[in-house]
């Protein structure tokens, strides 16, 4: 048990160092921590409890969803019956009461139409339910009802994609360890530390960013359109900036070139007014529908719509070919940046509003930290000197790893990127008490064999090996605890368990391996006859 060779000692000493090593960077300014290697900035990043910035919880709209899938069954339909040479010939398509109908013109087609139109419905998760239900009414009316368990199953894949999404775009915004996390089945929880001002992050979060090109319905009654109503086929939306005319245009319903098929997005300025905008560059299937459609309707307006307002409706004066185009729309600087920022990253599937806004000032996080730091130094110094008062020589060497332990702790953390909380340093402060519990079953049994009449060495020896079969039980039933916080925990329980594992795992290295090689130094070299324990 006391006798270590060199490869032993070796690899006791060497990821000790290399965990003292990586926690420097946790102690040194962020200029200095810029300057080192990439490999070297094993930094422990401090929770929005501790540097301060915001927090939001932002709730997703589950009737958003369930629209967005009936526009998107509406265009299959519409490609599907005109796919190929037997093309079969329908009626207007409405989608009132959130569900699909229209009429078969040639009723003996009706069933070939049902055919083509099955195939687009998929299974519901693992309910054993399609998503669309399609039925025939009056014999020559067609209707799609999207089911409940498509529309759930829907809304956890668009969860899903969101909360990818806001991830993409908080970090366009340069922002360092942002928590972002689903709650529940249509909430996602935003933290990001640093972020004082919440504004910026509300309008970009809040942004579905769904772009759209349509053409303008210019066959509207303008009468009608005021009053909201729309021929079949078309729909009327907003028009904030409308130069021309009332705050609303109606527009076809089907989609020219949608946002899904931008490969760029840029802020820029328009070279005649020298106004803030967006430039936008569009795949090469988007860029050739774009052309395509700007083509076949030149002199006509068409609609450029942001999350269902329109930005602006110019005129197609020529064809606009190359894949490139501009979005205005009385935007400033910042404004054009966030938009650019949202279409880069992508569009959300699901509209998002702010339901919980917090924000953490720097002097409250700067308090935070304090008060930790005063906790763990009187946990330090109070565990210190009760180890050293109890056990001397050993409580010195108990007290060496438990330095040791905190270090390494600090280091694993920033090789793992985690980040440290206000709940993470209590952690850390019931680390430095369980530490030494090791340390204090180890020495108490080496005193029981020292009554027992064993010899310095063989007691020293017996004590390691029976208390090390206890503090490895002990941890066990700990680490199942911490573990089980730490799959069904969130936030500050997380980051609680995070620090408690960790700590479980070092604390037991360095207070039995650790110990047990310094005592082994010492022993081998002053050769003890009696030791004071």
């Amino acid at each position: 048990m006391l006798n270590f060779p060199r490869w032993a000692v070796a690899g006791i000493l060497l990821p000790l160092l290399i965990g003292i090593f990586c926690s420097v960077p946790s102690f040194m300014p962020d200029s200095a921590v810029e300057k080192l290697p990439k490999f070297m900035q094993t930094r422990v990043n401090l929770g929005l409890d501790l540097s301060g910035g915001s927090h939001l919880l932002l709730e997703a709209s589950t009737q958003d969803v369930a629209k967005q899938r009936l526009t998107n069954m509406e265009e299959q339909v519409r490609a599907e019956l005109r796919r190929g040479d037997t093309k079969i010939a329908i009626g207007d398509i409405s989608s009132r009461d959130g569900k699909l109908s229209f009429m078969v013109r040639n009723p003996s087609e009706v069933d070939a139409a049902v055919e083509r139109i099955r195939p687009l419905t998929q299974g519901a998760g693992l309910t054993g339910q399609r998503d669309f239900n399609v039925e025939v009414v009056n014999s020559s009316t067609i209707v799609i009802t999207p089911t409940q368990a498509g529309i759930d199953n829907a809304v956890k894949g668009a969860m899903e994609v969101a909360t990818e999404v806001i991830r993409k775009r908080i970090d366009e915004m340069g922002t360092r360890e942002p928590t972002i996390q689903q709650q529940g089945d249509n909430r996602i929880v935003v933290q990001v530390p640093g972020l004082q001002n919440p504004k910026a992050l509300k309008d970009l979060l809040g942004q579905t960013a769904k772009l759209e090109f349509k053409l303008v319905d210019i066959n509207a009654n303008p009468a009608e359109v005021a009053q909201g109503r729309a021929p079949v086929g078309s729909e009327v939306l907003p028009y904030p900036g409308n130069p021309a005319g009332p705050p609303v245009i109606a527009v076809y319903r089907q989609v020219m070139v949608s946002g899904e098929d931008l490969t760029d997005a840029q802020q820029g300025y328009d070279q005649r007014g020298n106004a803030p905008i967006v430039n936008i560059r569009f795949n090469g299937a988007g860029g050739r529908k774009f052309g395509q459609v700007t083509s076949q309707n030149v002199n006509r307006p068409f609609a450029i719509i942001l999350d269902g307002k329109v930005l602006s409706a110019p005129n197609i004066n020529e064809p606009i070919l190359g894949g490139s185009a501009q979005i205005s729309g009385n935007f400033t600087v910042e404004s054009a940046n966030q938009l650019a920022i949202a279409l880069r990253s992508g569009k959300l599937p699901v509209a998002l509003t702010v339901v919980e806004e917090r924000t953490v000032g720097p002097q409250l996080g700067a308090d935070s930290i304090k008060a930790g730091l005063t906790a763990s130094i009187i946990a330090v110094v109070a565990v210190a000197a009760f180890m050293f008062v109890s056990y001397g020589r050993f409580g010195v060497y108990a007290n060496i790893a438990v330095a040791i332990n905190v270090l390494v702790i600090l280091g694993v953390m920033g090789i793992l990127g985690a980040t440290l909380t206000l709940p993470g340093i209590a952690g850390f402060v019931l680390t430095i008490g369980t530490a030494v519990d090791a340390n204090v079953l180890i020495y108490e049994r080496i005193r029981e064999e020292r009554r027992r009449g064993r010899g310095v060495v063989q007691a020293i020896e017996h004590g390691y090996k029976e208390a090390s079969r206890t503090i490895f039980e002990a941890n066990v039933t700990h680490a199942i605890a911490g573990g089980i916080m730490l799959a069904l925990g969130s936030g500050p329980v997380k980051g609680f368990a995070i620090v408690l594992l960790i700590g479980i795992a070092t604390s037991v290295f360095t207070a039995v391996t650790f110990t047990r090689l310094l005592v082994s130094r010492w022993v081998r070299a002053k050769r003890p006859t009696e030791i004071h324990i």
